[in-house]
């Protein structure tokens, strides 16, 4: 729970204030019994009238004082937590950004959510509890203790005897109710999962008619986290019933002994009504605490989950300043014998891979389906990093490569489009911070999107709708590839991204893009995208078996041969000619 105390510092003023107010509040409260003995003994019991109004007075403004110190308590204290949870959210979404691939890949998106959220809300309800009534419970029980003691020995000693048994139950129930909503949260992980999944493919489960096959599983995933709340909320509700049961004994107790003592003169009726009062405020006490525990319980589990998201390696602060800046990259790509597998994995996806690309040039990448294309690529950008060799980038080890100037000078469209939630420009510019129209329109222009975009209802200021819905598959292409050209990049990672384009389109596209004066990689599977690159790389179970250019892959290589008569007729010879 240390995490709270670092996160809380900030706000430590309103937390004092809030603190300070409370145990106003609290001391009024611890007096009011005392009051309400002398009101009795001295004022009704003697019908003095002068002593009811002047005690009763005295009663009255000790409670406006205590409400208002209440309200000001409870301002502080959400000032606190709300400040406190706005922090803990954004620091923890900053190092969900500084995740490597390969530490992102052990946490699931839907937990990642679940804890910038529901983890976040429960530990964020945990401060402000505990500031307004975690801290309030305990002292209302001890304070209720000795004033009882101070008021009559004997009868004090009852309340005395009862509590400490009832603290040993509370602690009991903590530490057995943390595990149980442990579970509940892993539980909750597994229903968000199921929902974005179910979102995320509603075209494909529509069409495939899978509709109750969904509907059953995400039935079964919110029975199960039905199941675990239950089981953890059955431990904590027996809480409180097994408190009033002792409690109510305890009352019974003090008035049977109370009665006796009041006929014998060693007690009177006011010190009688005091311990009464005071034995009922620590029932309300730890009435209040039996509900604290289920806060306290899930914070504690909520915790322990975002502990594990700050405990996992991310590249952070530090590495994003480290390293040495490349101001000027020219676009130098080398590759000397590297070899890369996955983390946690057991098979190598790139074996001795070597090549080197020249600023400027374009480098076609061809193969099988997990053949390691988009893993070669990735490397150059530093979301992996090789095991075996070296990448060098302007002929300096890309893992000495201050990472943000690295990634600034690289453009990259990945595989799977994904575009954001705003409007044509905005997607666009996404890709360049404070990009002037006329940029945007140029990137537009060179990714063959210009025309299509001016025809929409409202041009570049069209929104779009979730992931680009009410767009084309060759449209969304496009419009990512114009992302990664409006940054001007000095290398362009375009990963099978001309897939959905017609032939004509591709054409055009690489007909602009030679233009750039930057390096290009293209991953693809068109003959009509290879023939025109400076360097053809073909790469079969992560080897790189065969390089060269189209006429020398035509001559040399019998898998590139088989690739181009699949596509086209012998007699049909496009492209033959490089361009190089």
């Amino acid at each position: 729970m240390g995490i709270i105390f670092t996160f809380l510092k900030k706000y430590r003023v309103a937390s004092i204030a809030a603190l300070i107010m409370m145990l106003v509040e609290l001391a009024v409260e611890l007096m009011q019994p005392l009051l309400i003995a002398k009101i009795i003994d001295e004022g009704i019991m003697r019908q003095n009238l002068s002593v009811v109004w002047l005690w009763g007075g005295i009663l009255t403004i000790s409670s406006i004082l205590a409400f208002m110190a209440g309200i000001a308590s409870s301002f502080f204290a959400s000032h606190a937590s709300q400040g406190f949870g706005y922090d803990l959210r954004a620091r923890l979404y900053d190092k969900v950004q500084s995740f490597t691939y390969a530490v992102f890949n052990r946490f699931a998106a839907s937990s990642l959510i679940t804890r910038l959220t529901g983890d976040v809300g429960q530990v964020q309800e945990l401060v402000f509890m505990s500031l307004r009534f975690m801290t309030r419970v305990p002292l209302v029980v001890a304070g209720s203790m000795i004033m009882a003691l101070i008021i009559h020995v004997r009868l004090g000693l009852l309340l005395v005897i009862m509590v400490p048994a009832l603290l040993v139950f509370v602690i009991w129930v903590i530490k057995k109710s943390a595990q149980l909503f442990s579970s509940v949260q892993e539980r909750l992980d597994s229903v968000n999962g199921v929902i974005q999944e179910n979102l995320t493919g509603m075209r494909l489960i529509r069409v495939f008619v899978r509709m109750s096959h969904e509907s059953n599983r995400f039935v079964q995933a919110c029975l199960k986290l039905m199941k675990s709340t239950v089981s953890a909320l059955r431990l904590t509700e027996t809480t409180m019933p097994f408190i009033m049961l002792v409690m109510n004994a305890g009352i019974i107790a003090v008035l049977w002994f109370g009665r006796a003592d009041i006929a014998s003169g060693d007690a009177t009726v006011g010190q009688v009504v005091a311990v009464m009062n005071y034995s009922l405020r620590t029932i309300g006490a730890l009435s209040a605490f039996a509900w604290l525990i289920v806060s306290f319980s899930r914070a504690r589990a909520s915790t322990r989950r975002i502990n594990e998201v700050f405990a996992a390696d991310g590249e952070g602060n530090e590495v994003f300043q480290d390293g040495k800046l490349l101001l000027n990259v020219t676009g130098g790509v080398e590759f000397d014998r590297v070899g890369f597998q996955y983390p946690g994995g057991e098979v190598s996806v790139l074996k001795d891979v070597s090549f080197t690309a020249r600023p400027g040039e374009r480098i076609a990448i061809m193969g099988a389906t997990g053949a390691g294309k988009s893993s070669l690529v990735q490397l150059i950008t530093r979301l992996y990093e090789e095991q075996e060799g070296t990448v060098r980038i302007d002929g300096v080890d890309a893992r000495k490569l201050n990472v943000v100037s690295l990634r600034e000078a690289i453009g990259y469209v990945p595989q799977e489009v994904l575009l954001f939630t705003g409007t044509v420009r905005d997607n666009i510019a996404w890709g360049l911070e404070n990009a002037s129209f006329e940029q945007i329109v140029e990137a537009a222009k060179q990714a063959q999107i210009h025309e299509t975009i001016e025809r929409l209802p409202d041009g570049y200021d069209t929104m779009l709708g979730q992931r680009g819905v009410n767009l084309s598959g060759g449209q969304k292409q496009r419009l990512s590839i114009a992302r990664a050209l409006v940054r001007n990049p000095s290398i362009l990672i375009l990963d099978d991204s001309t897939s959905a384009l017609d032939v004509r389109t591709e054409a055009a596209l690489l007909d602009a893009l030679t233009s750039l004066s930057c390096t290009t990689f293209l991953i693809t599977q068109k003959i009509s995208s290879t023939a025109s690159a400076d360097l053809i790389l073909l790469i079969d179970e992560g080897r790189l078996i065969d390089k060269g250019t189209h006429n020398e892959l035509i001559t040399a290589s019998s898998l590139y041969r088989q690739i181009y008569e699949s596509q086209y007729r012998k007699e049909d010879v496009p492209y033959v000619q490089s361009t190089s």
